[in-house]
């Protein structure tokens, strides 16, 4: 195992900058609400430590920090990183924006499939580890959390470890709801709190600015390897504000609309007021 190097944060920063500048615009319909750059810097030289040799699962990413930890791997900015690397997202302008990258960088441990979480995993579940960073749970206690660590549980066929990234704040109730019934999710699936960072990262949230979330690091215990089958969620009760208040999922997959000039403003981002000819 190589030793851990000392990072280069100017080289560090300037990546992730190359990745935001590729990821398409979050949807706040889906919670998709980004990570401030500075601690996706942080984020993603842990998740490349953590994860370091194994084969790893993103359970959704809008923040694209799986991207962050294999481009940082690429150029050498960090020593250490996941053998492999493939996101599970329903957003196909996230996953072709995953594509777009790997191929244009050269990266060839990372890959993305375009998937619902509502529905059965498609596998493989021979990863390693899995990651997440999914809706928060605010208005539902916690249940839209739960679909994506069970999804994470089912590809490493409960039997390794998760990182679920989730809202910790000493001053509201919600969070500590949300993070007790998490944990206690995971201990009836045989995984226990191995570590929890808290108050870690910040957001782009208008609503919220101060709001912020911890790493929760799961670990199966000794022997807990097995293989359920896969089902669609279809109980209401944690389909119901699974979003946000009155926000149920109505949409399976968010379609890309193809374009020639990724990288580039949209034209209907902006109008053009001429010099005025003398």
């Amino acid at each position: 195992m190589p030793e851990q190097k000392e990072i280069d944060l100017r080289a560090a920063i300037n990546a992730i900058s190359d990745v935001i500048e590729n990821r398409p615009r979050s949807l706040r319909e889906f919670d998709q609400i980004y990570m401030k750059a500075g601690d996706m810097v942080l984020q993603s030289e842990l998740v490349a430590r953590w994860a370091g040799g194994k084969r790893l699962a993103f359970i959704g990413d809008g923040d694209a920090i799986s991207v962050c930890v294999a481009y940082l791997q690429k150029r050498e900015i960090i020593n250490r990183g996941p053998s492999e690397i493939v996101v599970f997202d329903f957003d196909e302008r996230i996953c072709s924006a995953v594509t777009r990258f790997a191929d244009k960088e050269g990266i060839e441990n990372l890959s993305a499939v375009l998937y619902n979480c509502l529905d059965p995993f498609p596998g493989p579940t021979d990863f390693d580890c899995f990651y997440t960073n999914p809706p928060w749970g605010a208005s539902n206690e916690g249940e839209s959390v739960k679909v994506f660590m069970q999804r994470g549980m089912e590809a490493v066929a409960y039997d390794g470890e998760g990182m679920v990234v989730i809202a910790d704040d000493p001053e509201l109730e919600w969070p500590k709801r949300v993070l007790a019934n998490v944990q206690a999710f995971a201990i009836s699936n045989n995984f226990f709190v191995q570590k929890m960072m808290s108050q870690l990262h910040s957001y782009h949230l208008d609503d919220a600015p101060n709001l912020r979330s911890c790493n929760l690091i799961f670990k199966s215990l000794p022997g807990s390897k097995h293989i359920l089958e896969s089902l669609p969620i279809t109980d209401p009760e944690q389909l119901n504000h699974f979003y946000g208040r009155d926000n149920s999922p109505r949409v399976r997959y968010v379609r890309e609309k193809k374009r020639l000039d990724y990288g580039k403003a949209h034209e209907d981002e902006y109008s053009l007021e001429l010099l005025e000819s003398e």
